[in-house]
């Protein structure tokens, strides 16, 4: 069956929008062009709309009352079925810091769901990879990270979960001041090369520390800014150290709580579109009222955009990656091109399925999602198929 999407205003592989028409067949993307096609099959009237490919989050930990750490089969469903909803199409939940043995479950548990997922009939998120964000961090920036559980980098504990979840670990986030770190990141490249993202996180590494590790392999930085010293005249530690190395791809929470706007926009300008990648860093509170919540064993507050501990260390967000999208362009940070380009194109190619997922590129999964002029969602399709209300 063709389905044909026409009178849209596409983003293409240029990151930019231009009138246009995609067909899709077999839950794959056939073709992109200018004029709508005289063909058989079910045709789709944009009504001029943005059709952007689906978002990839590889930074969050729970939705709609779910935790990945839960490490149910039930979890997953649930996180996937909500962001799918709101137009992420792939996503790379991030585990916490707590005991090996729930670690051991989570991995085991999102191994068989990928192994279980029928393709055809998707109406959810697709698990395309996992986050190991702790238990490899910093004691004192462990954020909202559980410090029982922390220890030092591990080689072996690390082997034993991406084999137990089939190589579904897609980032490996460290302390890289810490002992036992920049061993784990040498090991780790020989290893595994680039199928595994080192990340700097919870981290209290200086300038030459943090230097030092992007030169032995580290390529990526967990919420920046966050959980990590300041970027000062004097000191200017991880973020300096990142913004030098060319190869470093940071990712930033855009919820408008985490990080002040002016300082978003100073830090798009510093880095690049092309290197920036944007991540909701959400937890399980996000898309429910206010209230109590829960975020790796420990109780969160959540108030309107807000989640903190008890104590009042602010948790993850309470916004979803689409919703991070909004907050940039209404908040003229970024254009709407490049928030697309920071949440859909760049996040695929730092986890390695740009091949199949990122772009409205013949060939590739038709994973999309189309927003009306006022940036509200009309629809998400999955490989093909249309979610949830398809009355339109």
């Amino acid at each position: 069956m063709r389905t044909i999407i026409y009178n849209a205003n596409v983003y293409g592989e240029n990151g930019t929008f231009s009138p246009g028409c995609v067909q899709i067949e077999n839950g794959r993307i056939t073709e992109v062009s200018d004029e709508t096609p005289r063909v058989d099959g079910e045709f789709i009237d944009a009504r001029g709309g943005f059709l952007i490919p689906g978002l990839t989050d590889i930074h969050f930990h729970g939705c709609n009352s779910y935790d990945f750490c839960d490490g149910t089969t039930e979890a997953v469903h649930g996180m996937a079925g909500y962001e799918a909803s709101v137009g992420v199409t792939q996503i790379c939940p991030a585990t916490m810091t707590i005991a090996e043995d729930s670690l051991l479950q989570i991995a085991q548990t999102a191994a068989a769901f990928v192994k279980e997922a029928d393709p055809a009939g998707c109406c959810e998120a697709e698990l395309v990879g996992i986050n190991m964000e702790g238990p490899f961090i910093s004691k004192a920036k462990k954020g909202a990270q559980n410090e029982a559980f922390i220890r030092p980098a591990d080689m072996d504990l690390f082997s034993r979960l991406q084999e137990a979840s089939g190589n579904l670990f897609k980032i490996v986030d460290l302390a890289v001041e810490e002992p036992g770190a920049m061993e784990f990141i040498r090991e780790s490249k020989q290893r595994y090369g680039e199928d595994v993202v080192l990340s700097i996180a919870h981290t209290t590494a200086d300038y030459d520390t943090a230097k030092a590790s992007i030169e032995a392999g580290v390529s990526h930085i967990t919420h920046l800014y966050n959980a990590m010293p300041p970027f000062t005249h004097r000191a200017p530690g991880v973020v300096g150290a990142a913004c030098e190395a060319s190869q470093v791809h940071p990712e930033m929470i855009c919820d408008g709580i985490h990080i002040h706007p002016a300082v978003m926009q100073a830090t798009f300008k510093m880095f690049g579109k092309e290197r920036m990648i944007i991540i909701s860093d959400s937890m399980r509170a996000t898309g429910l009222p206010d209230g109590e919540s829960e975020l790796g064993g420990q109780k969160v507050i959540k108030k309107g955009a807000y989640a903190t501990l008890e104590d009042g260390t602010l948790a993850g967000s309470v916004t979803n990656l689409m919703d991070c999208v909004r907050v940039l362009v209404k908040k003229q940070v970024l254009s709407l091109e490049d928030a697309i380009y920071c949440s859909a194109v760049t996040p695929a190619k730092e986890i390695g399925i740009f091949d199949r997922f990122g772009s409205i590129t013949p060939g590739k999964v038709a994973n999309l999602v189309l927003l009306n002029k006022d940036l509200s969602l009309d629809f998400t399709m999955i490989r093909g198929k249309l979610i949830g209300d398809t009355s339109r």
